[in-house]
């Protein structure tokens, strides 16, 4: 596939090296022209500029800090309908650095903040609770990447992207879930930055057929 990748940060240059050496063909761009010259090096990738990133692509990955994704996108030609249509990759976290607090409006998810700045684009929530280690180091297990949109051909295409990645992608829901998903970063932030492993305070629960989970007593 083509994918184009709006960010040139330590993720967004990890994933488009993973994707690279799926086979994918990988361009990538940045309000910076050296910082996109440095990450296309170090990733395989094609340095490309803002407009021309989602021109003929497959999905596009906006990976860049909450504070600056209405200007790259804006960039990018989002708001005018350069994405419409496209499968829109998420990882965003929109919190307090080392507190884990979303900065997104209440009851809004920053992944619909996004979807209302790039119309027609098939938005999903994916990515978010990794570092990007997860993606450049061989991990002893799959990671599992929870997910979810709202267009069921996108999820395909995403999911298809993750166990490129070696993930396993898990669908919780439409766009509606992406508060919770983007919760649960802020939880995992939180924890980490307090000295505690966030796994410890997850509990293990057996998994269950469809129709067959059960929640934990109380």
């Amino acid at each position: 596939m083509r994918i184009g990748i709006l960010g040139t940060g330590t993720l967004a240059t990890a994933l488009a090296a993973a994707w690279t050496r799926a086979g994918h063909d990988i361009g990538i761009g940045g309000r910076s022209a050296e910082r996109t010259q440095a990450a296309a090096k170090a990733s395989g990738a094609q340095p490309r500029p803002l407009p021309e990133v989602a021109v003929g692509a497959d999905a596009v990955l906006l990976c860049v800090h909450w504070e600056g994704v209405a200007d790259i996108l804006t960039a990018a030609g989002a708001p005018a309908g350069s994405l419409a249509g496209i499968p829109l990759v998420d990882p965003t976290n929109a919190v307090e650095h080392g507190v884990g607090v979303l900065r997104a409006e209440p009851g809004r998810a920053t992944a619909q903040h996004i979807a209302a700045l790039a119309p027609g684009a098939h938005v999903v929530k994916a990515l978010h609770l990794f570092p990007s280690t997860q993606w450049t180091t061989p991990a002893p297990s799959p990671a599992t990447v929870a997910m979810c949109g709202d267009d069921p051909r996108a999820l395909e295409i995403v999911g298809s992207l993750v166990r490129d990645l070696g993930g396993v992608p898990a669908v919780v829901g439409g766009l509606d879930r992406a508060r919770q998903l983007e919760e649960v970063a802020g939880f995992v932030i939180a924890l980490a930055f307090a000295g505690v492993d966030p796994q410890s305070a997850i509990p293990a629960v057996p998994s269950s057929p469809p129709g067959g989970a059960t929640a934990p007593s109380t």
